[in-house]
């Protein structure tokens, strides 16, 4: 069983502004968490920025245009102030932030903050400029970069009392993780080409004869762009699938928050799926109103009774 908080004790002023600091970041650079995380109860929703601040920070590291000797030195000093968080040493008046607002959440919930050190791990894999050859290789690197925020959002969000089959709530949610992360790297495929990057597997690029790669708004000549793309998206779907069955064991807003940021990505992988050379034009995005849709929707608990319903007919 893993813990559920829903209230906190007096929250000190320097942590509270620690808390806005994150959560200043998060509205401005993560549209699509920020939608869900504003359903959530205002303790959770500040861990939840805190962990998307420490996030944000490291994946701007990797991405940013220092070279990468100095990359990797940065990520060691964040590596190191995330040991601070772990030791008890960020007091309130540390002039960090980040830190002090991470420090915080992981009083107040049980994050497992290993999962950061996973997220770290990843980053220096995209510094290092690996690639992956099979699926099992680029799993991997999603479950660093994405399924350990699978899990280490679980931490603040906690399960509910008695919920069948709990004990497989941390692996759901690496699950839904990596069916976001797939979906990333598809939305992503010629921005991450044009910065030298390829995350999909070269395996499935030869499949379908895209091994040239994507530098452009249309396929390499002869290839099966589309269906390399509906490839994808099927091994996608069959993830959201799978990773879905976390949300009957969460509380109703912890549920509409994942609903409603998985709904999104589910929206867009849909998107995707209808026209697949859009990710070669441009990135593909929903319209506000078909976000706060799929909020309503998780709010209403939709999501999580159909996951009920269907478990329930797999057991029958």
């Amino acid at each position: 069983m893993i813990r559920t908080v829903e209230s906190e004790p007096y929250v000190s002023a320097p942590v509270l502004a620690a808390y806005s600091y994150c959560e200043t970041v998060t509205g401005q650079q993560a549209r699509n968490f920020a939608y869900g995380i504003r359903l959530l109860p205002t303790p959770k929703r500040r861990a939840m920025s805190a962990l998307y601040a420490f996030s944000r920070r490291v994946d701007d590291i990797g991405d940013g245009a220092l070279a990468d000797e100095v990359k990797s030195e940065r990520l060691d000093e964040t590596r190191a102030m995330l040991a601070r968080v772990r030791d008890g040493a960020v007091g309130e008046d540390d002039t960090d932030p980040v830190a002090v607002a991470l420090a915080h959440a992981a009083d107040v919930f049980p994050i497992p903050l290993g999962g950061l050190d996973e997220l770290i791990d990843g980053v220096l894999r995209d510094v290092h400029g690996e690639t992956y050859e099979t699926w099992d290789d680029l799993k991997v690197y999603c479950r660093c970069v994405a399924g350990a925020i699978g899990r280490l959002s679980l931490g603040v969000f906690g399960t509910e009392q008695g919920a069948r089959g709990v004990e497989r709530a941390p692996e759901y949610a690496d699950t839904l993780g990596l069916a976001l992360q797939l979906t990333n790297i598809l939305r992503d495929v010629r921005e991450d080409a044009e910065g030298g990057r390829t995350y999909l597997p070269a395996d499935d690029l030869a499949k379908f004869g895209c091994s040239a790669g994507f530098n452009g708004p249309k396929p390499p000549e002869g290839a099966d762009f589309a269906g390399l793309v509906h490839f994808e998206v099927r091994r996608a779907r069959a993830l959201f699938a799978e990773g879905y069955r976390l949300l009957p064991m969460l509380d109703r807003r912890s549920g509409a928050c994942v609903a409603a940021m998985a709904g999104i990505y589910r929206r867009l992988l849909g998107r995707i799926e209808r026209d697949p050379e859009a990710v070669l034009r441009g990135r593909v995005s929903l319209p506000g109103r078909e976000k706060a849709y799929v909020a309503v929707r998780g709010l209403s608990g939709l999501d999580a009774r159909h996951v009920t319903r269907m478990t329930v007919r797999r057991r029958a």
